[in-house]
């Protein structure tokens, strides 16, 4: 997997390491805080010219592109032998700048993991781990292959699921006690039929402008905190 940009290989040579396979620099990269820590590993570093650069990464490299292993996901047994008491749920995602604002939030409220499905959904990639400022490194991700089966163990395990929708009940009427498990759904789309007949309850954040909904990642922090705000 190619990875790239500063913040994101600080994260690396901090948190993952042992992952990184191949680290290539442009010519002429002076950033020296990180060119230091580079002396302190036993990569080899390879320079290129900027070309070569923004024809690898295909997006605002800053100099530095990293060949790491693919990301590690948290295997979701895992998550249900522990003693998790809130999860998030991304029904389909497809922006992975919602995805890591959603992974950063997350972690700022000690979320306990975010699941994710298999397929047609955004995966952590550089852009995701670039937005998410460091946080998931510190985050469980759980990638599944079928989100309704996987709803039914949450479910076994004690979790109510609280989906989210414009027509749903106002968010502020919920009760957030227990094990919960927050789904939120596509940005186009919302949850998909299946997922959102297996929810206990649907949750509706009230729009009083003209705009009917909320970017995906800001609707979910609303979501988050008031499901903090409920647990104290």
């Amino acid at each position: 997997m190619i990875v790239y940009g500063r913040n994101v290989a600080f994260e690396y040579l901090k948190n993952y390491k042992k992952d990184i396979r191949k680290i290539i620099i442009q010519d002429g990269f002076n950033d020296k805080k990180l060119l230091s820590a580079l002396e302190n590993t036993k990569f080899d570093v390879i320079y290129k010219d900027k070309r070569y650069m923004d024809d690898l990464s295909k997006g605002v490299h800053q100099g530095i592109i990293l060949d790491v292993m693919d990301y590690q996901y948290t295997p979701l047994n895992d998550l249900l032998n522990s003693d998790a008491q809130f999860v998030v749920i991304l029904d389909h995602l497809e922006d992975p700048h919602n995805f890591g604002a959603i992974i950063r939030t997350s972690e700022a409220a000690l979320v306990d993991a975010i699941i994710i499905p298999q397929d047609r959904e955004v995966q952590v990639n550089s852009t995701v781990m670039k937005t998410s400022a460091g946080a998931l490194a510190k985050m469980n991700i759980c990638r599944v292959t079928n989100l309704v089966q996987t709803i039914n163990k949450l479910k076994d395990d004690g979790f109510w699921i609280v989906g989210t929708a414009m027509d749903g009940t106002d968010y502020r009427q919920i009760d957030y006690s227990g094990k919960i498990a927050l789904v939120v759904g596509n940005e186009g789309n919302g949850m998909s039929r299946l997922v959102r007949e297996s929810c206990d309850f649907v949750a509706s954040i009230p729009m009083r402008g003209e705009i009917n909904s909320l970017n995906a990642s800001v609707a979910t922090g609303i979501m988050i905190y008031e499901v903090v705000r409920n647990r104290k």
